[in-house]
């Protein structure tokens, strides 16, 4: 397990010994990718305030094929399957590049 798993306090799924164990583990994983999803939000919130100082635009394409890269690798190194990963975050990304064009005003 990663040392964020540790640090959350989550545990592995081959110590959970009953179906109610393995749904509670689901619920907290669940609030713990709420958790990191939020924060990802703010941080994206941040980065628009810097692209307006800046006059960036919104949408960077090789910033989200750097992203989705970045993704890919890290679901194969963390056991779960790449593609699955790259299309959750290419509508994550969407979205949160949406919402930087909401902020910059230009919709």
């Amino acid at each position: 397990m990663t040392a964020l798993l540790e640090s959350t306090g989550m545990r592995d799924p081959a110590t959970l010994g009953d179906m109610i164990e393995l749904r509670a583990e689901v619920d907290a994983t669940d609030a713990a990718l709420c958790d990191l999803l939020a924060h990802r939000a703010r941080v994206i919130s941040r980065a628009a305030e810097l692209k307006t100082s800046n006059g960036w635009p919104a949408r960077i394409d090789a910033r989200v094929d750097e992203v989705i890269g970045n993704v890919r690798r890290n679901a194969e190194a963390g056991g779960w399957d790449p593609e699955l990963a790259e299309v959750l975050w290419r509508e994550l990304v969407d979205w949160s590049i949406r919402r930087e064009q909401t902020a910059l005003g230009r919709e």
